[in-house]
């Protein structure tokens, strides 16, 4: 698991429907103005109702959903164009699959949980909510924006339906887990946790073994379907050494951001 310590970030839960409505405005090639009254409308009787806060929940939450799909930094357009352009494509349980890649990638807080839970999953049936913030205090600090956001993504994974709360309260359960057996969405994925690792060149192995997966089961991924991804290439092949790194971002864009600066 990685031990960087990224900044958190994820402060609020978010719904799996809230993420799907706003990819879907995203993919008609609305103005960001739009998508936010968009937003603002489809959440209005659902957060922050009655309140006048500038900065009130739905507020807070609408910005964790345009960081993920919309808002994305210079090095993850690509990225999210692909993710995109597959969304229309997919059913529901792949869909789940591309927003979980985009959270991972937008908010590496929220990958960093997942990696938690996904190694406690391989190590015991059931887990509790205080190991999970035990180990990601040891990682972000004590500090009560890291208990609460922990929280945060502890709900959005049950809310996902990839958690099940168990009997007893702060005591959860592998919830389901959906297969991936197309190429293009697992590759999405793979591209995700290569975000959130601080290795820059992993085995492919390492990639497919990843905790952060744990709600999916990746069928084998051929490489010629990595090499003809825009975020990812091989650098060595050989019988069980094949590495996959991000390129780098092209010159272009490094030149289209100093300009802008």
């Amino acid at each position: 698991m990685s031990e960087r310590r990224p900044t958190i970030g994820y402060n609020r839960t978010v719904r799996l429907r809230w993420l799907d409505f706003t990819a879907e405005l995203t993919a008609t090639g609305q103005s960001e103005a739009d998508i936010i009254a968009a937003l603002q409308e489809y959440l209005r009787n659902e957060l922050s109702v009655g309140s006048k806060a500038k900065r009130g929940s739905r507020e807070k939450t609408i910005t964790i959903l345009l960081k993920t799909w919309i808002r994305v930094r210079p090095s993850l357009r690509a990225f999210r164009d692909r993710a995109i352009g597959l969304l229309a494509t997919y059913k529901s349980s792949d869909r789940l699959a591309l927003h979980w890649g985009m959270t991972i990638a937008a908010y590496p807080f929220f990958g960093t949980v997942a990696e938690v839970v996904g190694r406690l999953l391989r190590l015991q049936k059931q887990f509790t909510a205080s190991q999970v913030h035990r180990r990601i205090r040891e990682l972000f600090g004590e500090r009560e924006t890291v208990s609460r956001s922990t929280r945060y993504v502890l709900r959005a994974f049950v809310d996902w339906g990839i958690l099940k709360e168990g009997s007893k309260i702060g005591v959860y359960t592998q919830g389901r887990r959906v297969s991936v057996s197309d190429s293009n969405v697992a590759v999405c994925l793979l591209a995700a946790i290569l975000y959130l690792s601080t290795n820059g060149a992993p085995s492919l192995r390492s990639l497919l073994g990843s905790p952060a997966l744990f709600p999916f089961a990746l069928q084998q991924v051929r490489l010629d379907s990595l090499d003809t991804a825009a975020h990812l290439e091989i650098i060595c092949r050989g019988p069980g050494n094949d590495l996959v790194l991000l390129p780098k971002p092209k010159l272009r864009n490094v030149k289209e951001r100093a300009h802008r600066n």
